[in-house]
C-alpha cells in the first residue's frame, strides 16, 4: 500500500504525478479506495458547493472560483474576477421565465460581491466597493432575496439591489445567519443572537428589517449556527457551549457546555478548563439530521441526542488536530475532516450492556464515573441506555495540508478541498471498477468483438 494512503506524507510527489490512484484492501470497510487529484487553484482552498447532481464550485484565496463534474473530473469553467481571496460561497436558485436556474454568489476580500452563472462562466451582476468584506451569505426561500453578513448586515434582490441595511455595533460583526420560520432571520453578532423580522413593502421592492429579540445566553463568541429540524435549531460557540433554541419563540430548549467535556469530572472540571486551549474548548461546527447533533470541539467529536437532551457519544482525539468540518451521512454513519489532513469515516454504534454490573473504568472513555480507587459505586445498565460509541471505518490521507471541508456526492464520491491547494475527489473502488469493465464491453458490442 502507498504510505501515503496510510498516513505518510512523503510520497506526496506521487500523488502529483498521477491523476487517479488507489489504495489497498486494509479497510475492509472503507469503499473510498480510488482518488482523482484534481488541479487548478494556486492558494488555499476554503469553499465547496454543490450546484446540481454532477458539477460543484470551489474557491479559495487565489480568487478563483472553478466548476468542476464530479464524475469525470474535468474544469468545466474557470470564473476570475475577484482580486482578492474569496470569504464566501453560495448557490443562489431562481425561476426566469419559468425555468428554474442555479447561480452562484460569491463575496471576496476585495470589497466586492458577484453573481455567476456556471453554465456560461459570465459574471451576471457585481457590486463593487463596498465600506467591508462580506463573511457570510445566507440565502433566503422567499422573493428570492439573500443577506450579506460582515460589518454590516444588509438585504439585497435579486437584481442586487439593496433593500435594507443595518450597521452592527460589534467589532466582529456578522459571524453566521440562519433563515427561521414566519419571515424571521437568526444573526450572529459576537456572543449574541438577533432575532429579526423581514417585512416585504406592498407599495414597493422596499423590505423592512426589524429587530425583534436578543439571544444573549452564550457566554462567548458564536461560532456555528444550523437548523436542527422545522420547530428547532442550534448555537455553539467559542467557550465550548451547546444552546439548542425552539425556532418559533426563540427560548432554550436545551444546553450543554461541552467545553467542560463532561460534568462528571465534578471538582477537576475547573483545573482541567484552566489547562484547555481555546481552540480545544471552541465549537468549530455544528451539523444535525433531525435528531442528533453532532459538534466539533477541538480535535474531538461529541454527539447530542436532541430528544433525550444528553450526550450520547464522544471521541475527545477524533483526529491530531482541530476538525473543521462534518457531516451525518446517516443516522449512523458521519464522516470528519481536520487540520492534520486526514479525512475519517466513523459508525455510530450501540455500546454493548454489561451482562453484570462493572466499575466505572470499564465506562472510562465516556468519564460517567470515578475511578474505582475512589470507591465510587457501579453505575445501574439503565443509566447508560442510548449511549453509543464511536468506531472508526476509514482514513483517508491524500492531502499534505489542512482539509477545510467536503461535500458529499454518495455513489458519485467525496470531494475534499485543502490548503495544499489540491482538491481530491474520493470514490468508491468497486463501483468504478464495474463501470469501467461496462464501458469495455459496450465498446467490444459496438465494434462486433463479441
Amino acid at each position: 500500500m502507498l504510505r501515503w494512503i496510510l498516513g505518510g506524507r512523503e510520497a506526496q510527489g506521487v500523488v502529483e504525478k498521477n491523476s487517479i490512484l488507489f489504495s489497498a484492501e486494509e479497510q475492509p470497510r472503507n469503499c473510498y479506495t480510488e482518488l482523482q487529484v484534481l488541479k487548478g487553484h494556486f492558494d488555499i482552498v476554503r469553499y465547496l458547493v454543490q450546484i446540481d447532481d454532477l458539477r460543484f464550485a470551489s474557491a479559495g484565496d487565489d480568487g478563483l472560483v472553478l466548476v468542476w463534474n464530479v464524475e469525470t473530473g474535468e474544469r468545466l469553467q474557470e470564473l476570475r474576477g475577484h482580486t482578492q481571496q474569496v470569504t464566501a460561497l453560495v448557490t443562489y436558485t431562481i425561476t426566469l421565465k419559468n425555468l428554474v436556474h442555479t447561480f452562484l454568489i460569491t463575496a471576496s476580500s476585495d470589497r466586492s460581491v458577484s453573481l455567476w452563472d456556471p453554465d456560461s462562466g459570465n459574471r451576471v451582476q457585481m457590486v463593487c466597493d463596498l465600506q467591508s468584506s462580506i463573511k457570510c451569505i445566507l440565502v433566503l426561500s422567499w422573493q428570492s432575496l439573500w443577506l450579506s453578513g460582515g460589518n454590516d448586515l444588509c438585504v439585497w434582490n435579486r437584481s442586487f439591489q439593496l433593500l435594507s441595511k443595518i450597521e452592527q455595533d460589534s467589532d466582529t460583526g456578522v459571524t453566521a445567519m440562519l433563515e427561521l420560520p414566519r419571515n424571521h432571520v437568526a444573526v450572529a453578532v459576537d456572543r449574541e443572537i438577533i432575532i429579526y423580522e423581514l417585512k416585504a413593502s406592498s407599495v414597493d421592492s422596499d423590505v423592512s428589517v426589524t429587530a425583534v429579540q436578543y439571544l444573549a445566553n452564550h457566554q462567548d463568541s458564536i461560532r456555528s449556527l444550523i437548523n436542527v429540524n422545522d420547530k428547532l435549531f442550534a448555537s455553539g460557540c467559542h467557550a465550548g457551549e451547546l444552546i439548542i433554541w425552539d425556532s418559533a419563540d426563540w427560548t432554550v430548549y436545551a444546553d450543554e457546555q461541552i467545553a467542560l467535556e463532561d460534568p462528571h469530572y465534578e471538582g477537576q472540571a475547573e483545573v482541567k478548563l484552566g489547562h484547555q486551549k481555546q481552540s480545544e474548548m471552541a465549537i468549530q461546527h455544528l451539523v444535525s439530521d433531525g435528531e442528533l447533533v453532532v459538534a466539533t470541539v477541538g480535535s474531538g467529536l461529541y454527539v447530542y441526542h436532541v430528544p433525550k437532551k444528553c450526550l450520547v457519544a464522544h471521541r475527545k482525539l477524533a483526529h491530531d488536530s482541530d476538525i473543521l468540518h462534518t457531516e451525518l451521512v446517516t443516522e449512523s454513519k458521519l464522516i470528519s475532516c481536520s487540520e492534520d489532513g486526514s479525512v475519517k469515516i466513523w459508525e455510530l454504534q450501540d455500546l454493548p450492556l454489561p451482562a453484570e454490573p462493572t466499575s466505572a473504568g470499564f465506562f472510562g472513555i465516556w468519564s460517567f464515573g470515578r475511578s474505582s480507587k475512589q470507591g465510587s459505586p457501579p453505575k445501574k445498565v439503565t443509566e447508560v441506555l442510548g449511549l453509543k460509541t464511536l468506531e472508526l471505518m476509514g482514513d483517508l490521507i491524500g492531502h499534505s495540508g489542512a482539509v477545510q471541508m467536503f461535500l458529499n456526492f454518495g455513489k458519485s464520491g467525496l470531494v475534499t478541498c485543502s490548503t495544499d491547494h489540491l482538491l481530491i475527489v474520493w470514490r468508491d473502488g468497486e463501483r468504478q471498477s464495474h463501470l469501467r469493465s461496462l464501458m469495455i464491453f459496450e465498446k467490444l458490442e459496438e465494434n462486433q468483438g463479441l
